[in-house]
């Protein structure tokens, strides 16, 4: 019997008895959050999927959602904690033991380096609950400004585009559905087909009408949509986003296309634009992207020539740069130039990635964020927010750092100390993964909570089980703002503990002021007050409302109480209700030299994020067992590359290794490799730490890169 207790008194949710249709639910992975039902067919051990109708997926799964049952029993999984030992592996130990030593590893790093000593990173697959106690704990339990997620590889610099320009951030302001009707949908930097195949179903009205218009450097399976008169495809050089979406604007500009009414009525800063656009006329840009000047003026032209029924989508494509916010910026000057956000039938968005993408950047897990998407830095924030909490808002720390600056101090002067990592395998995931590797051993110590022993957690001094998706209640916010209950449909092995319950033992140990329950639905209780009046406000929300009707957009307040689907239809979210029209100008890119290639990374079909859980699922590991090396045919002939053959990828930062397939769907100057994959094995290794000033989004899609060779016994 553990010798603690949380400090709640509240009895926590009961897993729901089984019935004969199976526990609803939504998938663990993208943020589609496509509905299904999880049920034990009659005299079955393993719990099976089957999808259910819903929105945004409409019955749909793609092979992970299919599949995504078969890790619950999955011989990997983690049921006790583990402690390092003095030879490097790892031991069980009890639960008492494993917070004793994390708390003593705690109180050192404080009486020895100060508060900041101690943090966070967390993820955002993490249920609401758990991103909104989190954030509270890392300020008010450990009393540390340490703490960003993994979300800031995802979807940062959209953020940052969005609130700057409209005075909000919601991944897509309307819902998912509203594209069904759409005739023309521009996607850059996104490839659904891939990374959330039952989302193309809703491009279907536009491929019909011919206005797919997809940017993407690869003629990816999206881009293959546009085929057969479908749309058009624009491939530019990786890095050139920007320039495109000022030659685009110049066009819509130039020739009168912009709808005047609108801009006047709902927008400010037309003045301050139009001379950063006369310098990108599409003759201009040619020479920059590589994109034909009369293409660029035929989309432009297509998007400008029946506003209502247009949509313009971005994804990481163009936000994973380190310039980034600016391009995601230029993208939604398109869209305002041409009257379509909040428009009637019309409407820009960004297809957020990670399953929880969207929550949990909204209530604390971001460095300068309290919940609600407040600012830590606004007195009135910190005093709304310290009052749900029972602090005095003085003793909530300041802003802390992003997270690749986060992980370049690990264990250095003035940086995290005693790390938690909870959620994330930035072994994988981050940029410079070697020097994060490194850095996470300089560490003095190090917690892993996950329900595997990943490759982050291969470095831990101490690794702590934790549930899956089906062994746990909280609710999930997808990319529409949609905010959706996942329900628990069988128990966690005995051993294992979840996040809640973590911290709220912890909290008791370190003498945290305030109540930590380990109950999700009060704690989801606490996130609404503690949300109400902020950007993303959840406080008409409750866990009754959600299992009684899933179709709540935030904001849901009690004065609005059926919550808002359609952002920005009245008024944007600056507080003159207009959005802004901000000049943006490409930057001269470092280190490129012509004879080398360009990386951009992306994900594959088969897996998701860094791969902890589709590399363990063996019909999806046997479809692509490691990182495929796109290469045209002409460029590989040119290094001395043979399809099939084993190749190293070398950059200033580091090497990868990966299987070379040569292909024409990648430009001649441009290389392709998903980041799925550990070991030599994980092109991130290759990524340069460099970020995005603004959003701190590392430049993921960018890389001068050389390519080579290698014998298979060098691998």
């Amino acid at each position: 019997m553990d010798r603690t207790s949380p400090t709640s008194t509240s009895t926590p949710s009961p897993t729901p008895a089984p019935t004969s249709t199976g526990t609803p639910t939504h998938c663990p992975y993208c943020a589609l959050q496509c509905a299904m039902t999880l049920v034990r067919p009659e005299g079955a051990v393993r719990l099976e999927v089957t999808p259910r109708e819903f929105p945004t997926n409409r019955g749909g799964l793609c092979r992970k959602g299919w599949t995504a049952a078969e890790l619950l029993d999955h011989p990997d999984r983690l049921t006790t904690p583990l402690a390092r030992r003095a030879d490097g592996g790892f031991a069980p130990i009890g639960w008492d033991e494993a917070y004793d030593r994390w708390v003593a590893a705690i109180r050192r790093a404080r009486e020895t380096y100060g508060p900041d000593a101690v943090g966070v990173f967390g993820g955002a697959s993490l249920t609401n609950e758990k991103a909104y106690q989190l954030g509270k704990f890392v300020r008010i339990a450990l009393g540390s400004s340490r703490i960003d997620y993994n979300g800031r590889f995802c979807m940062s610099s959209a953020a940052a585009a969005g609130n700057r320009s409209l005075g909000l951030d919601r991944g897509l302001p309307f819902p998912v559905t509203d594209l069904d009707d759409a005739h023309t949908v521009l996607l850059i930097g996104s490839n659904p087909a891939d990374t959330m195949p039952p989302f193309v179903q809703h491009l279907a009205a536009a491929r019909a009408a011919g206005g797919l218009l997809v940017i993407d450097p690869r003629r990816s399976a999206t881009a293959a949509l546009t085929a057969d008169g479908a749309g058009v495809h624009l491939q530019p050089t990786p890095g050139t986003d920007l320039v495109l979406l000022l030659a685009l604007a110049h066009v819509v500009v130039a020739e009168g296309l912009v709808d005047q009414t609108y801009l006047t009525e709902r927008t400010v800063g037309l003045g301050r634009l139009r001379p950063t656009l006369n310098a990108w006329w599409p003759e201009r840009a040619e020479g920059v992207t590589g994109v034909p000047a009369h293409r660029i003026r035929e989309v432009a032209r297509r998007l400008a020539a029946r506003p209502r029924g247009t949509y313009v989508l971005t994804g990481r494509g163009v936000e994973q740069h380190a310039d980034g916010t600016d391009t995601a910026t230029a993208a939604i000057n398109l869209a305002l130039l041409l009257g379509l956000p909040g428009g009637r039938a019309s409407g820009f968005g960004t297809l957020t990635g990670q399953g929880n993408g969207q929550g949990a950047r909204e209530h604390g897990q971001k460095a300068d964020q309290l919940p609600g998407y407040r600012s830590i830095s606004d007195p009135r924030h910190r005093r709304e927010v310290a009052a749900v909490w029972g602090v005095n808002p003085a003793t909530i720390p300041g802003p802390g750092v992003p997270a690749v600056e986060l992980l370049a101090g690990l264990g250095r002067e003035g940086g995290v100390r005693c790390l938690w990592v909870n959620g994330a395998n930035v072994v994988v995931s981050a940029p410079d993964a070697v020097g994060v590797a490194d850095a996470l051993d300089r560490l003095d110590f190090l917690v892993v909570t996950d329900f595997f022993l990943s490759e982050t957690a291969r470095h831990a001094d101490l690794v702590l089980p934790v549930p899956q998706w089906a062994e746990e209640e909280g609710t999930m916010t997808n990319l529409e703002g949609r905010v959706l209950r996942r329900r628990r449909a069988i128990d966690p092995p005995p051993g294992v503990r979840g996040e809640l319950r973590i911290m709220a033992d912890l909290a008791a140990r370190l003498g945290a002021p305030g109540s930590w329950s380990t109950d999700p639905a009060e704690v989801f209780d606490e996130l609404a007050r503690a949300s109400a009046g902020g950007r993303a406000d959840y406080s008409g929300l409750s866990y009754a409302l959600l299992d009684a009707e899933p179709a709540y957009h935030w904001p849901v307040t009690p004065e609005h109480p059926d919550g808002t689907p359609r952002a920005f239809t009245d008024r944007f979210g600056h507080p003159d209700g207009r959005a802004r029209l901000v000049p943006v100008r490409p930057r001269t890119r470092e280190g490129r030299r012509a004879a080398l290639l360009v990386l951009t990374t992306g994900r594959a079909l088969e897996h998701y994020q860094s791969g902890t859980q589709t590399r363990r699922v063996a019909s999806l590991a046997a479809a692509v067992p490691e990182p495929r090396l796109e290469i045209h045919p002409d460029t590989a002939a040119r290094w001395g590359i043979g399809d099939g053959e084993l190749t190293e990828i070398s950059s200033a930062t580091g090497r990868a290794v990966a299987r070379a397939v040569l292909s024409t769907a990648v430009r001649p100057d441009t290389v392709f490799v998903p980041f799925h994959f550990a070991g030599t094995l994980a092109v991130n290794r290759v990524v340069a730490p460099r970020t995005d000033p603004v959003s701190g989004m590392p430049d993921f899609k960018a890389t001068p890169v050389s390519v080579r060779p290698v014998r298979e016994e060098g691998r």
